[in-house]
C-alpha cells in the first residue's frame, strides 16, 4: 500500500472525514472522533508481509473508537500491537486503560471494544495479526490486552529496535522482504508475549492450559499431515475427542478449523514468497496436507476470496 495522506486542499473537516475513511478500511471496521484543533493532517503506510499487517500512523489529535456494533461475527480474528513511536497514547480496553509513551507497546484485542485518545500530534507503529499466530492461550490474551508491555527487560531490548526499524522501512518492506520475513516478526512477538502465557502457580486451570498449549504445538508442528485429525491428536495426548473439542472451544476453535487456518496461512505466504515461484500452485497446497488441487483450490477461495493461482499473481491477499 502506497503511502497516503490527507488532501492538502479542502477544509479540516474534509480532511478528517477522509482520515476517517481511510483507517476505517485500512484496519477493522472503527471510528475517528475529531479534537479541538486549527487543522487535521495526516499519513498512513502500510505494508503486507503475509499474514501481518505493518503501519505506521502520524497524526494530529483524534480519538478512535471500535464499539460493539463494529464487531462482527464473521470478522477475521485480529489482535493489534501499537508500539508508540512519538507523542502520547490513551489506550482503553476491558475495563483497563494504559498511557502509552515513547517507546510504549500494548496489544489489544479486536474482538472486543476499545478507544484510542490522541491528544497531541503523534507517530505510532502499529502491526495487525491473526491472534492464532501469538499462541497464547486466552487467558494469557486476556492478562496481556491493555497493560504495559516492558521493553527494557528481557527480549525487550532486542525486539523494540526492530520494530523502530520496522517502522524506518516500512515502504520499502513489501519490495525487498519475503513473506517469510512475517516468521521473524511472529516469532519475536511471541518471545516478548511468552511471559503473559505462563500460568501463575497455584492456578486452578494450570493443568488444562499446558495441555491445551501442548495440543497446539501438536498440531501446528503436523500442519503437513494430510491425515491430521481428531482422533490423532486425542490419541496423542491420552484425552477423548470430546474433551480436546472442549479445549479448543475455550480457545475460541473448532480442531478442523483451527488446522483449516493454519494450512490455508501457510499456503497463502508459499504462494507468495518469490522464492518459491517455481513451485506448482498444487505442489505448495500438497505440502501443507492438500494432497487434492480441487479441493485445496476451493478452501483457498473459500476464505481468501481468490483461486490460489490468483493469489500468486496478485501484489497482496486480501
Amino acid at each position: 500500500m502506497p503511502t497516503v495522506t490527507t488532501p492538502p486542499d479542502g477544509s479540516p473537516a474534509e480532511r478528517f472525514d477522509f482520515w476517517r475513511t481511510l483507517i476505517k478500511s485500512s484496519f477493522v471496521p472503527l471510528d475517528a472522533v475529531p479534537r479541538e484543533t486549527p487543522d487535521f493532517r495526516g499519513r498512513l503506510r502500510s505494508a503486507r508481509l503475509g499474514p501481518v499487517q505493518v503501519s505506521v500512523v502520524e497524526a494530529d489529535p483524534h480519538g478512535v473508537t471500535h464499539t460493539r456494533r463494529h464487531i462482527a461475527p464473521d470478522l477475521p480474528d485480529l489482535v493489534k500491537v501499537s508500539l508508540q513511536l512519538s507523542g502520547q497514547c490513551v489506550l482503553a480496553q476491558k475495563d483497563r486503560q494504559v498511557l502509552l509513551g515513547p517507546g510504549g507497546l500494548a496489544l489489544y484485542d479486536t474482538r472486543f471494544p476499545y478507544t484510542l485518545e490522541f491528544e497531541h500530534p503523534y507517530r505510532q507503529l502499529v502491526l495487525m495479526l491473526p491472534r492464532a499466530l501469538l499462541r497464547l492461550p486466552e487467558a494469557g490474551i486476556e492478562r496481556v490486552t491493555a497493560v504495559p508491555v516492558p521493553c527494557r527487560t528481557g527480549v525487550g531490548p532486542v525486539v523494540l529496535p526492530f520494530l523502530r526499524g520496522l517502522a524506518q522501512q516500512v515502504e520499502e518492506l513489501e519490495s525487498v522482504a519475503a513473506p517469510r520475513f512475517a516468521d521473524t516478526v511472529v516469532d519475536l512477538l511471541q518471545a516478548l508475549l511468552a511471559p503473559y502465557g505462563e500460568v501463575p502457580p497455584g492456578a486452578r486451570e494450570e493443568g488444562r492450559d499446558v495441555l491445551t498449549r501442548r495440543i497446539l504445538m501438536y498440531m501446528e508442528q503436523r500442519l503437513t499431515d494430510p491425515h491430521l485429525g481428531p482422533d490423532e491428536i486425542a490419541a496423542a495426548h491420552h484425552i477423548s475427542r470430546r474433551y480436546l473439542y472442549k479445549l479448543l472451544a475455550e480457545q475460541g476453535h473448532t480442531v478442523s478449523g483451527w488446522i483449516r487456518e493454519r494450512r490455508l496461512t501457510q499456503c497463502r505466504r508459499d504462494l507468495t514468497d518469490p522464492a518459491l515461484a517455481h513451485l506448482p500452485v498444487a505442489a505448495i497446497g500438497g505440502r501443507w496436507g492438500y494432497p487434492d488441487p480441487a479441493y485445496f483450490s476451493h478452501a483457498f477461495k473459500s476464505v481468501y476470496g481468490m483461486s490460489p493461482r490468483e493469489a500468486r499473481t496478485t501484489p497482496q491477499c486480501p
